[in-house]
């Protein structure tokens, strides 16, 4: 924990070290935000802490080698951060547990946690990145960022993009869509989705007015409290997921809100968060809607 209170930016290690873009994201993040850095490396289904009567001395050595290694992935996440942005304080942690629940503790008392993820076909994807990101964004308590490990090239001037249906989830993500912008001194294309219904409208200007109006009114004031954005809104026709998916392809990073209930009847997060998740080309970046106390 930070002196003033700030939670660290908390990062699940992969074990490969080939893949770093995630771990390159939170040091970064943690060096703007002035913030100390967490690694978390999680190992599976958790294992007594003791050696149980008649436990086969196989088992236990294998516990110690699983521990072993588990060490040596923070080891070396540190020391590539360590390179990366020398001046961040990094403390590692090794837990027993599935990822996604480990991390998903963390992020009671963090400002941000981070996971890589990569597009895997759809039999594996179930067994892959999606199996932690996924239960993962649906149940933290703060932002949660998912950067592909795939090459991903950026535009210049950089923008990220934020999108906007006029909820409190999405108003959320604005708040933290206009914070990284500053952070990074990039601008906001603010995205409102018109999914017109199968049957039509009787009045599509009028229902196009209203979704400008919506847009307006959720971004309005933030531009006030930071100037240094600046700001685009953009009211488009077709599909949420199809849209910013298209948005995404060059941007810095895409915001956000969720929907999730909290359980796992159904779907984890909204339709539009959970078809992002899968299809963004970009770091993306869920917000939970703030819990009533």
């Amino acid at each position: 924990m930070h002196a003033d209170g700030r939670g660290p930016i908390v990062i699940g290690v992969d074990p490969d070290p080939d893949k770093r873009a995630a771990l390159a994201w939170a040091a970064d993040e943690a060096d703007r935000r002035r913030l100390p850095l967490t690694l978390v490396c999680a190992q599976g289904t958790p294992l007594p802490g003791f050696r149980l009567e008649g436990t086969p001395p196989s088992w236990v050595k294998w516990r110690d080698d699983l521990h072993a290694a588990g060490n040596d992935v923070l080891e070396r996440a540190a020391a590539f951060v360590g390179t990366r942005r020398p001046d961040v304080d990094t403390s590692l942690v090794l837990a027993e547990g599935h990822p996604a629940w480990v991390l998903a503790e963390h992020s009671r008392h963090a400002t941000q946690v981070v996971v890589g993820s990569w597009h895997l076909g759809a039999a594996r994807e179930l067994f892959g990145s999606a199996a932690v990101a996924l239960p993962l964004t649906a149940h933290a308590a703060c932002p949660v960022v998912v950067v592909r490990e795939t090459e991903h090239t950026t535009r210049r001037p950089p923008y990220f993009v934020v999108g906007v249906d006029g909820s409190p989830h999405s108003a959320a993500a604005v708040d933290l869509a206009f914070e990284e912008a500053s952070l990074r001194g990039a601008s906001l294309r603010a995205l409102h989705v018109r999914h017109t219904p199968l049957l039509g409208v009787l009045d599509e200007d009028a229902a196009l007015e209203e979704c400008r109006r919506l847009l307006s009114e959720t971004v309005a004031g933030r531009t006030a409290a930071r100037p240094e954005v600046e700001l685009h809104h953009e009211v488009v026709r077709g599909h949420p997921v199809q849209e910013l998916t298209k948005a995404s392809a060059h941007a810095l990073g895409l915001v956000v809100g969720t929907r999730g209930h909290g359980g796992f009847r159904g779907m984890l997060l909204g339709s539009v968060s959970q078809g992002v998740l899968h299809h963004a080309q970009c770091p993306l970046l869920t917000v939970p809607h703030p819990r009533e106390p």
